[in-house]
């Protein structure tokens, strides 16, 4: 079960926003659709040495009350954080929760 006093990172939820361009495809940005509590539980580093790339990725479990639609489309920012959402699932099958796979890109 979890603990409902872990959520106490407030994210926003952003949802994909896509216009015509000029050359016959699309432009996706994104806007603000809701705003949740979470906790954020990080998983993962994967460094990255290449040329061109220097960086890392971070993988993190991101808890949240159900009762908002979340898609891998979608994207959670905390501030100047963004995190790309990779799988969505309920963790215990009661529908209280979704827990988020994401990744984090760190430069």
């Amino acid at each position: 079960m979890i603990d409902p006093g872990r959520l106490r990172f407030r994210l926003v939820l952003e949802a994909p926003v896509e216009t015509a361009d000029d050359c016959g495809g699309v432009a996706r940005s994104y806007a603000a659709a809701e705003t949740v509590w979470a906790a954020i539980e990080p998983l993962t580093t994967r460094e990255v040495l290449d040329a061109e790339d220097l960086g890392g990725t971070l993988t993190h479990r991101i808890t949240l009350r159900s009762g908002v639609t979340v898609t891998t489309r979608h994207r959670l920012t905390l501030g100047a954080r963004m995190f790309r959402i990779a799988t969505v699932r309920d963790p215990d099958g009661s529908g209280r929760f979704i827990e988020i796979q994401a990744q984090e890109r760190r430069d």
